[in-house]
């Protein structure tokens, strides 16, 4: 048996290009879609109040 010590990333070079790779973008903000359902539903319901007065 060898006692060689085997890099657990593989190659040392791949690792380090993973390492200084930027992070990845997150998903896009679904606050302006909450936002404008909001608005939407409140504006509905004070037609139909307007509406029904």
């Amino acid at each position: 048996m060898s006692n060689e010590q085997l890099d657990p990333s593989g190659n040392t070079g791949q690792f380090k290009a993973f390492a200084q790779a930027p992070p990845e973008e997150g998903a896009p903000s679904r606050a302006p879609l909450v936002i404008g359902v909001a608005v939407a539903v409140v504006v509905l319901a004070v037609v139909a109040y307007l509406a029904l007065s």
